[in-house]
C-alpha cells in the first residue's frame, strides 16, 4: 500500500508526506542532582539506550545544562533530583570546645563583590540558526551550496567524498524514511529530530539504518555514492525546519 502511494505521488508532495508522519523527541536540560537513570525513569525509556543515543559513556558524568535527546515524547517532564547537591550540604555543627580552641581570624575589609560571569550560552534546536547542534555527516568540498545556483535551486549542499565514505547522523534521533522510492536522491535517509528539525542523507550507496532506529550523533547511517543522473560521487546533504529547507551551513559548525 505505502510502496503504490510513493508511486503515485510527486517528489515534493511525498516528501512533505514523509515529515509529516514523523514520530517525536525532545531534548531534556538536565538540571542540577538529576541522574541519567532518574531521566530515564521518569520519561519511561531504557537507560542503556539512552546513553547509547546520546554518547554517553558514564552516566554518572552528566553535566548541569547538558542536552539529553528523549525519543518517542513529546513535552518535557519534571525530573526530580537524587540527592541533594554536595555544595549545598550543611556542615556538621562544632562543639564548643572545638570552637574554643580555634582561633578566629582578623576580621577583613569587606570586599566588592566581583562581577559574576555570564553563563556560557547553551545550544538549542529551538534556537534559528542552532549554530554548533549537528555536525558534519561527512567531510568533503562542498560542490554545490544552498540556494539558487546556475537555474537550479538547491535545498541542502552537496559534498564531495569518495564513493563509500561513512556518513554520520548530524544530530541525534529517529529515522523516518530509509529507501528509494522519492525521485531524484537515490538511496535515502531522514532522521527526525527535536523542535520539527529533521536531516536529509540523499545519494548514498548503501543505507546502514532502517526506519524506527534511534541514531545518535556520529552513529553511522550511510555509505556515500553517486546521484541518480550519474555525476562524481557525494553526499547530498539537507536540514529541513518543518517542511522547509533552510541553510545547513547555519546550523553547522
Amino acid at each position: 500500500m505505502m510502496r503504490t502511494i510513493i508511486k503515485l505521488c510527486p517528489p515534493l508532495l511525498l516528501f512533505c508526506l514523509v515529515l509529516s508522519c514523523a514520530p517525536t523527541g525532545i531534548y531534556h536540560t538536565v538540571k542540577p542532582g538529576q541522574t541519567l537513570y532518574r531521566i530515564a525513569m521518569t520519561y519511561d525509556v531504557d537507560e542503556n539506550r539512552l546513553a547509547r543515543i546520546n554518547h554517553i559513556k558514564d552516566p554518572a558524568q552528566l553535566k548541569v545544562n547538558q542536552k539529553v535527546f528523549i525519543p518517542g515524547v513529546t513535552q518535557l517532564r519534571n525530573v526530580p533530583a537524587t540527592v541533594a547537591s554536595p555544595s549545598t550540604a550543611r556542615a556538621p555543627a562544632q562543639t564548643t570546645s572545638s570552637r574554643a580552641s580555634t582561633a578566629k581570624p582578623p576580621a577583613k575589609a569587606a570586599q566588592k563583590p566581583s562581577a559574576a560571569k555570564p553563563a556560557a550560552p547553551q545550544a538549542d534546536l529551538s534556537s534559528k540558526p542552532a549554530k554548533g547542534i549537528f555536525i558534519w555527516p561527512a567531510q568533503g568540498k562542498i560542490l554545490n551550496k544552498f540556494g539558487s545556483q546556475s537555474q537550479k535551486v538547491y535545498k541542502g549542499i552537496e559534498i564531495g567524498v569518495p564513493k563509500g565514505t561513512k556518513v554520520v547522523a548530524a544530530a541525534p534521533g529517529k529515522v523516518i524514511y530509509s529507501g528509494n522510492a522519492i525521485p531524484g536522491y537515490g538511496n535515502l535517509v531522514i532522521v527526525e529530530h527535536s523542535d520539527s528539525f529533521f536531516s536529509v542523507y540523499g545519494y548514498n550507496h548503501k543505507n546502514l539504518v532502517q526506519m524506527h532506529d534511534f541514531v545518535g550523533q556520529g552513529d553511522e547511517i550511510a555509505l556515500s555514492g553517486v546521484p541518480p543522473n550519474g555525476q562524481s560521487a557525494r553526499l547530498h546533504f539537507e536540514i529541513r525546519k518543518g517542511k522547509s529547507a533552510v541553510n545547513p551551513i547555519l546550523y553547522l559548525p
